[in-house]
């Protein structure tokens, strides 16, 4: 939930469970054009070279991919494949550390969470999956964000 409240004197929790998880690596440019995967397992950095290893057969032109400091994105695998993904036209750039404000992906996750996804996607693990890999799928189609650049 995005948001709540309660009264002064009340106490509110809200019990959670560790049972499942889901992670998404994803990426979307300013045209809406998304691509990525969501696992219920834990996103390595041997998930992560086969995703961009398969994305690099794929480009027509010269791309870049901005991907944040997170382990599984800095690791030695990746450094060994950047060097033929390069070749191919795919490169990659990172963000500083602590700038997510810079990373357009970030607005896909706050809008996925906050306005796609209905509190009754949460009710279990298997509509939470089916929920958000709908939306996601839908992005670009159905559902589009509106990234606005102010100078």
């Amino acid at each position: 939930m995005p948001y709540g409240w309660q009264f002064r004197d009340e106490d509110v929790f809200i019990p959670s469970q560790r049972a499942h998880r889901l992670n998404i690596f994803g990426m979307i440019d300013q045209n809406n054009r998304y691509e990525g995967f969501s696992t219920q397992e834990s996103i390595t950095a041997d998930k992560v070279a086969d995703f961009l290893d398969r994305l690099s057969f794929r480009i027509k032109k010269d791309t870049f991919v901005v991907l944040d400091n997170a382990c599984v994105h800095r690791g030695k695998l990746i450094a060994e494949l950047r060097p033929i993904w390069e070749k191919r036209g795919l490169f990659l750039f990172f963000l500083p550390p602590y700038s997510p404000h810079l990373n357009i992906a970030e607005t896909l996750w706050r809008i996925l969470k906050g306005k796609w996804l209905r509190p009754a996607d949460y009710v279990s693990a298997d509509s939470l999956f089916h929920a958000t890999n709908r939306a996601l799928a839908a992005v670009g189609d159905e559902l589009v964000i509106n990234f606005v650049h102010a100078a």
